[in-house]
């Protein structure tokens, strides 16, 4: 028997709050976040006003698989890479080798619990905007 960590939804509401908040101080720059599980359902969706759907897809993307990758997306970009090979070649058309998603782990026991993507802003912009939430989780 196993016992799961789940994500849950009070965490993932102090994550959206505090990137929202930061984001919507520039709404001229509009950006989508996507918050999803370990197995990379969507707890958590939003996008600006004038968001361009692009961005809103990558959002998800971006998180599920930092989520079923257990890694950042620019560690697995870099990873994909440096074997001379693309992440289309795992066959699942919703994982996105791009910068912007990040993992989250719980640092006291390295549990994976799930993953958080952005997208709408410069790739390291959009990580940065990830870290704040991940940060406000206080796992």
């Amino acid at each position: 028997m196993y016992n799961l960590l789940v994500l849950g939804i009070s965490e993932s509401r102090k994550a959206m709050e505090q990137m929202l908040g930061e984001a919507l101080k520039e709404p001229e720059r509009p950006v989508s976040i996507a918050i999803v599980d370990g197995h990379g359902l969507t707890i958590e969706f939003a996008r600006m006003d004038n968001c361009r759907i692009l961005p809103q897809q990558l959002a998800f993307k971006k998180a599920y698989t930092a989520a079923i990758m257990r890694s950042d997306t620019l560690a697995v970009s870099e990873r994909f890479k440096s074997m001379g090979r693309t992440i289309s070649e795992m066959g699942d058309p919703n994982m996105a080798a791009v910068q912007g998603g990040i993992v989250i782990q719980r640092a006291s026991d390295g549990a994976f619990l799930g993953g958080i993507g952005v997208s709408g802003l410069a790739a390291d912009e959009d990580e940065a905007l990830a870290r704040l939430g991940l940060d406000a989780m206080k796992l």
